[in-house]
Formats: structure tokens, C-alpha cells, sequence
């Protein structure tokens, strides 16, 4: 039988967590090179109809993993169920998207397990037969290719943007109902409201368009450029650090290695220069549009789609033609 890599996917809300489906196709990928099986499972409560949405790609099963326990993310009842579950399925490799709730269960899994965790893992290498996963270090400068040294299973998180979730192969896959295994002794936490509901702020890996603001903006009454052509386009206003230092965005808007990583549809940087600082937090998008004054800033260096000249002139006019072109549809 063939070893098995299990994706953990994420939903929330009834819903799933887009970047799952990236994590599907890494494993995918890395299926297809060593000739392991991929499986998934879903923890929550009355998920059926998410399992069905993922078992619309090329794997081999998806698990429901089904409890009142998992009806609400807590770290015990998580860390309790997939303990189980993956005791019980024995996978080779276990991989899960690095989200803010994979961040804040998978280090105790990994220690209930006893086994090793990389995390944040932007690609992999299969050569002579061992499996290494790249790592970025030292806010980008370098990145290091880690082996796993303790035996199966063997757990990591991949980063977000690192693989297209639209080019996970599709299929389709049986779905099979598996209670989750819960604790009998009462609940440590108590959820109370989701941190991400509250008004003030904003989940922007989730985001299909981001317009992001660099230095470059000059003042923060300008920002308003950037939110007039966010509302045109359908998006998300973001910021380099500087920006949100300034406290012209909070923090949560902030793009890069201290703030959010994102791998959205279109990326349009407004006067951003480009510091590693800021790439690696949005070299996941599709598609790069970057309007600089400076032909020599690095952002260039990414961009799909480079302008150089004057934003002040150069957004208000695009925003414009936006506006005519959706009025025309």
C-alpha cells in the first residue's frame, strides 16, 4: 500500500478556507514525484456539503471528521481529534495551510504526536529518495532546505501563496463520515466571538484584489486614491510598513514579513519600493501591478505589469476608466 500524505483543510463559518486548496495542490506536487497517495480531512461539526466541495479534486479520499466538539475551533478539541485520527491513519507526511488557526494548534499537535514540525514552508525538494522543504530565513535574505530528522509522520505548514490553489488538479473522490474522537473531560476553553469578526479588521489572505500603498503615497490624505480604486476593483487596501507605522492603516492591513502574506488574483502596489521585507509577504499573487516614479525600484523586479510614472496622475485615471468600463458591462 501506498504511503499517504493527509492535507488538513480549514473551514470556519461553513465555509473553507480558500488556501486549502493550495495545500492540496503541494500535495499534489509532491505526490506526483514520490508516488504517495494524497487523502484529506475536515474537522468541524455538519460539514458535509465543504467535504463534498473538496472531494471535487484528484485525491484519494476526504475525511469528515465530525464532532460537536469541532462544531467551534478550540486548540484542545483540535489537537484531541487529529491526534487520534492521524494515530489511527498512520500518513507518511501531514501538511497543513499556515493560517492563523494552523499556527495556533499545530505546534501542540506536533508535540502530542512527538514528531517534528516545519513550518511556513514556501517549496520542497524529493531527491535521491528525501523530502526537504524550503524555508525562508532572516526575513527573507536566505532560504534553507530542512530535512526531517524523527521518523513518520512527518508535519509542515505551507505558506501561503506558495502554490496556486486554482491549479490543484481536479477529480473526484469519495467522502467518508469519521466520528472525531473527543476528550470526556470538560472543555478548557470556551470560545467566545471569532477575532477576525470584529469590524476593525480584515482576513486579506482571503482577498481576491489588493491594492497596496508604499511610501510613495507621500501623505494620508492621499490614501484615498488607493481606496477609490480599492471600491472600483472590488478590493482590499493594504500598506508596506511604513504606512501602518504611520498609523495611515492599522496594522492588519499591513503586507510582509511582520504582517499578513497574501496571494491574491491582482496585487497593484502604489509607490511601494519593494524591500524583501514587503515582497515576501505578496510574491504569491498571479498577477503584479506596480506604478513607481522609480524605474530602478525592485518591485519592478516582480511586477508582471510595471509603470513608471507620476500615481498621482496615473491612479485617479485608471480608477476612471475602471468605473466606464464596469458601467458599460
Amino acid at each position: 500500500m501506498a504511503d499517504m500524505i493527509l492535507v488538513v483543510a480549514e473551514q470556519r463559518e461553513g465555509k473553507l478556507n480558500r488556501v486549502s486548496f493550495e495545500t492540496i495542490a503541494a500535495a499534489q506536487a509532491i505526490a506526483k514525484e514520490t508516488g504517495w497517495v494524497v487523502e484529506v480531512v475536515l474537522p468541524g461539526s455538519g460539514v458535509a456539503a465543504l467535504a463534498q466541495e473538496l472531494a471535487g479534486k484528484a485525491i484519494a479520499k476526504v475525511y469528515e471528521l465530525d464532532g460537536a466538539a469541532l462544531a467551534a475551533y478550540t486548540s484542545d478539541a483540535y489537537v484531541y481529534a487529529l491526534k487520534a485520527f492521524i494515530e489511527e491513519k498512520q500518513p507518511k507526511l501531514v501538511l497543513f495551510p499556515h493560517t492563523y488557526q494552523v499556527r495556533d494548534f499545530a505546534p501542540r499537535l506536533a508535540l502530542a504526536l512527538d514528531r517534528t514540525l516545519i513550518s511556513d514552508a514556501t517549496g520542497y525538494k524529493y531527491e535521491g529518495g528525501a523530502l526537504r522543504f524550503t524555508r525562508q530565513m532572516f526575513q527573507g535574505k536566505f532560504a534553507a532546505d530542512v530535512s526531517f530528522g524523527g521518523d513518520a509522520p512527518w508535519m509542515a505548514t505551507i505558506q501561503i501563496g506558495a502554490f496556486r490553489g486554482d491549479q490543484a488538479a481536479a477529480g473526484s473522490s469519495a467522502v467518508e463520515n469519521v466520528t472525531a474522537v473527543v476528550a470526556n473531560t470538560p472543555a478548557r476553553v470556551v470560545p467566545h466571538e471569532v477575532f477576525q469578526e470584529a469590524k476593525q479588521t480584515v482576513n486579506l489572505s482571503q482577498a481576491e484584489v489588493i491594492v497596496a500603498v508604499g511610501r510613495g503615497i507621500k501623505e494620508q490624505k492621499n490614501m484615498l486614491l488607493a481606496e477609490n480604486l480599492a471600491a472600483a476593483l472590488g478590493g482590499e487596501v493594504a500598506a508596506s510598513r511604513p504606512i501602518c507605522d504611520n498609523g495611515w492603516l492599522p496594522l492588519e492591513r499591513q503586507i510582509g514579513s511582520s504582517g499578513q502574506t497574501v496571494a491574491p488574483k491582482l496585487y497593484i502596489a502604489l509607490g511601494v519600493s519593494g524591500a524583501i521585507q514587503h515582497i515576501v509577504g505578496m510574491k504569491g499573487a498571479r498577477t503584479i501591478v506596480a506604478i513607481n516614479k522609480d524605474p530602478e525600484a525592485p518591485i519592478f523586479e516582480i511586477a508582471d505589469v510595471g509603470v513608471v510614472g507620476d500615481l498621482f496622475q496615473i491612479v485617479p485615471a485608471l480608477t476612471e476608466e475602471i468605473k466606464k468600463a464596469k458601467g458599460s458591462q
